[in-house]
């Protein structure tokens, strides 16, 4: 959940708020890290609204999950199992200390590479899947490629990214824009398996 440029080296930490479900309007707190960029309420709110309130019996993970917003925002709003997935280790403590406050049972916090994590899933296995790399990182092909791997038939990805993806651009994974949102610099897509 980054994007290049800089921040003010004295920049506050911030926070996000959970937007529905079981923890609706607690706040996460953001840290002041270069490029941590935490996906917009707008456009969270959007995300939810699309695939609707209630994800009981869903299984998902946040590939490259930063603050955790996504992540538990679905674990919120009830989703089964919520895997996180995040390499820095100061933000892995932040999501584990999120985790114990809210006493999300149905979240799993891993540090790793987020790539790999989907590689290690078995096939078919999530509902959901949250990709929202680095902007400035060359994460969008393979982080794609892993996760259809891992979609069931009727799942979903949400993609963040810095540009639109086209049916055309994800031709080559097999999947279509199911929707699209566009808020700021940020495109927000939730993307199918092409019919």
């Amino acid at each position: 959940m980054k994007k290049p440029g800089p921040r003010h080296a004295h920049a506050p930490a911030g926070e996000v708020r959970i937007i529905g479900g079981l923890w609706k309007r607690t706040k996460l707190p953001v840290a002041n890290k270069p490029g941590l960029r935490p996906t917009p309420d707008r456009v969270r709110e959007t995300l939810f609204n699309w695939l609707g309130q209630d994800l009981t019996g869903w299984h998902c993970i946040d590939v490259f999950a930063g603050t955790g917003a996504l992540g538990f925002e679905a674990a919120s709003r009830g989703a089964t199992e919520v895997r996180m997935v995040e390499q820095d280790p100061a933000l892995v403590q932040q999501l584990k200390t999120s985790q114990d406050r809210l006493k999300a049972h149905g979240v799993q916090i891993i540090r790793g590479d987020g790539q790999i994590a989907l590689q290690q899933l078995a096939p078919a296995s999530m509902s959901l899947v949250f990709l929202d790399p680095p902007f400035d990182a060359p994460l969008y092909e393979p982080a794609l490629k892993a996760a259809v791997r891992v979609l069931r038939d009727e799942g979903l990805i949400y993609l963040e990214a810095p540009k639109a993806w086209t049916d055309a651009l994800l031709a080559p994974w097999g999947l279509q824009v199911h929707r699209h949102l566009k808020a700021g610099a940020v495109h927000a897509h939730l993307l199918k398996r092409a019919a």
